[in-house]
């Protein structure tokens, strides 16, 4: 993936957050953007968003626990689960604003 592409998943995954989830902080760690509650509080941790060479990975902290009936939600470990975005058409593709507002309800 080139930079122009990654730029804009990322762009286009800011301005989602921002309207299906304003209360969150977001936090750069990790080469990337974590989404909190709490500002600088990592226990407070809703997922985040990472750029790789092959993609934008957008990440849950407790995906194991979000509802995923179409399967979209890669990982199988015991929390974790994320979405591979390679343009910015599978942020909506694959629900991504969905998926950030169960992760919010989580509480």
């Amino acid at each position: 993936m080139d930079g122009t592409t990654q730029a804009a998943i990322i762009d286009a995954l800011e301005e989602m957050v921002a309207e299906v989830a304003p209360e969150l902080h977001g936090r750069r760690m990790y080469g990337g953007q974590m989404l909190e509650r709490e500002s600088g509080v990592a226990a407070t941790a809703v997922g985040g968003y990472f750029g790789y060479k092959p993609h934008v990975s957008f990440e849950f902290s407790h995906g194991a626990r979000l509802s995923d009936p179409d399967g979209m939600l890669e990982g199988g470990g015991k929390a974790r689960r994320h979405l591979k975005l390679r343009s910015v058409a599978d942020i909506e593709a694959k629900g991504c604003a969905g998926f950030l507002a169960q992760a919010v309800a989580l509480g």
